[in-house]
């Protein structure tokens, strides 16, 4: 039974990130396309449509296509199979590491349903930050990536080490 409400918390959160993302982006893609730069929240969060051919910040974006595509396409969809296989059978996962996989695996699937559905390019038009320090433009699927590895990271550090005390 455990394992029943693991795998549909692992699904639902999944879902609800690809959709979020999803739905995100079209609205980006309607209502920002081709007007500039969207100021919300003072100068805090600006909103700008931009495709990005590229990884993270545009890396790879000059890239050789069949490059690009491997890079990705092809190794993102071996690394989320990965994961989620090592989820499905882990016999026991800590609350936070599942849920820090969830948003790396609805992360990972919006992007790539991008990749995918418009030609290698992802939509990106978040912008959040104070003066000169600023991020670059991500998306949703980002942050949940974002999300997920802080996850597993507070995961990490709050799992006892073999060999550890314990009180």
């Amino acid at each position: 039974m455990r394992r029943l409400m693991a795998t549909l918390a692992l699904l639902c959160i999944v879902l609800l990130n690809v959709g979020c993302d999803q739905a995100t982006k079209r609205i980006a893609r309607e209502r920002l396309e081709g007007r500039g730069t969207v100021h919300v929240v003072d100068q805090v969060v600006i909103l700008r449509y931009v495709e990005n051919t590229g990884g993270f910040l545009g890396l790879g974006a000059g890239l050789p296509r069949p490059l690009r595509v491997t890079l990705f396409v092809a190794f993102p969809v071996a690394v989320l199979a990965a994961m989620l296989l090592y989820v499905i059978r882990s016999p026991r996962i800590a609350a936070a590491t599942l849920t820090g996989f969830a948003f790396l695996l609805g992360g990972g699937i919006g992007n790539l349903i991008d990749r995918l559905m418009f030609d290698g390019r992802v939509s990106d038009f978040i912008n959040v930050g104070v003066g000169r320090l600023r991020t670059g433009i991500f998306n949703m699927a980002d942050l949940s990536v974002m999300i997920g590895c802080l996850l597993l990271l507070l995961g990490s550090l709050r799992a006892p080490r073999p060999g550890s005390f314990t009180p």
